[in-house]
């Protein structure tokens, strides 16, 4: 599974603040992956990505 975080993040800060091994603010203040999602946190990445307010986050399996 790959996840992008398209443009258009708000920086709320909610994937990375339930999520900081898989999402970091980067020097703009938007929210990035970290890297590769690790085999058994695919779910991880739905949820941020039903939770994000934004809908920018995406995950392709």
């Amino acid at each position: 599974m790959k996840v992008t975080v398209i443009d258009g993040c708000i920086s709320c800060g909610l994937c990375t603040e339930e999520y900081p091994d898989l999402f970091s603010m980067n020097e703009d203040g938007v929210a990035e992956a970290v890297g590769p999602v690790p085999p058994g946190r695919e779910d991880d990445v739905r949820q941020a990505a039903e939770e994000c307010p934004v809908g920018v986050i995406k995950a392709e399996e």
